[in-house]
């Protein structure tokens, strides 16, 4: 579990420092379109500066008012202990055990096995459990559910994603920006009149294009990634990784999507609330169930 763990912490970092470096090369190109040389130049370093603060500002919407959003949109209604003393005091313990505050609970009207965390920090936390997962699972399956949550919340998993999102708009505003002012002619001289690489500014035109894609597949990596760590602390917590193992099969078993379910909000669930089917696989935010119970399962022996 501990091997697991730090993996997964050193493997998000070094994605992250993917994102910087990417950012950085999209500078680099900008300076030779405009300038026809980068280096030296302060100029690539103000589409740079324009993207952080809008993307900025969209991220800490969401990161002081995601969690009332992501909890309104799936429905999510508060829990009490004279609702479901079962659920409440197994969230008490098991966060007794993690060392975290209780966090809020809540309860989403809906068949499917689903559950998410959101909050920025472990004293603003809520934890959303479907219907579905309180009815269909075993005692030892919610726990392993639970715990998974607990653990993006004392991972500081939902901080970290907001960190990736801003880097993944700087990426998307900042190819934006430079498309549509070449589209209208705006900026620098042209590039027959500049005198740089042709080959390397053929390269960094489809590095642009194709950056809002890779900047993308980059963050998908990096929430697999989290959901991982997720799985392994969550184990740590309940000292039972077949309880996990269990639950994610009955969520694959029966693939049933939530009635209210977001890409917005996708990342948040313990399993991807849409159905997966063929290529959706390769996209989606979550790692195959297969291999997420495999690995608990190799924890277990």
């Amino acid at each position: 579990m501990y091997k697991d763990i730090t993996a997964n912490k050193r493997n998000s970092v070094l994605l992250v420092l993917i994102f910087v470096i990417i950012i950085a090369a999209i500078g680099y190109i900008v300076g030779l379109f405009y300038n026809g040389n980068a280096i030296g130049s302060a100029y690539p370093y103000g589409p740079v500066a324009i993207a952080m603060v809008i993307s900025l500002g969209f991220t800490m919407f969401s990161y002081f008012q995601g969690d009332k959003v992501a909890l309104w949109s799936s429905g999510a209604k508060p829990l009490t202990r004279e609702q479901n003393g079962y659920v409440y005091n197994m969230v008490e313990n098991l966060c007794i055990t993690a060392g975290t505050p209780v966090p809020k609970i809540y309860l989403i009207e809906d068949a499917a096995i689903n559950a998410f965390a959101t909050g920025r920090n472990p004293e603003k936390a809520s934890i959303a459990l479907t219907r579905g997962a309180v009815e269909k699972l075993e005692n030892e399956e919610l726990e392993g559910v639970i715990a998974h949550e607990l653990s993006h919340v004392k991972n500081f998993d939902i901080r970290f994603m907001m960190l990736v999102m801003v880097l993944v708009g700087t990426i998307s505003i900042m190819a934006d920006m430079f498309m549509r002012s070449r589209l209208f002619g705006f900026g620098g001289r042209r590039d027959n009149d500049r005198g740089g690489n042709p080959v390397l500014l053929i390269v960094g035109l489809v590095l642009i294009i194709l950056s809002p894609i890779i900047a993308e597949l980059i963050k998908l990596a990096i929430s697999r990634k989290r959901e991982f760590l997720a799985d392994a602390s969550g184990s740590l917590i309940t000292r039972y990784p077949e309880g996990l193992a269990r639950a994610l099969e009955k969520i694959a078993l029966e693939n049933r999507p939530l009635a209210k379910a977001s890409t917005a909000t996708a990342h948040l669930f313990i399993a991807s609330p849409f159905s997966a089917k063929g290529l959706k696989n390769m996209f989606s935010t979550h790692p195959p169930v297969e291999e997420r119970v495999k690995r608990l399962r190799e924890m277990g022996r």
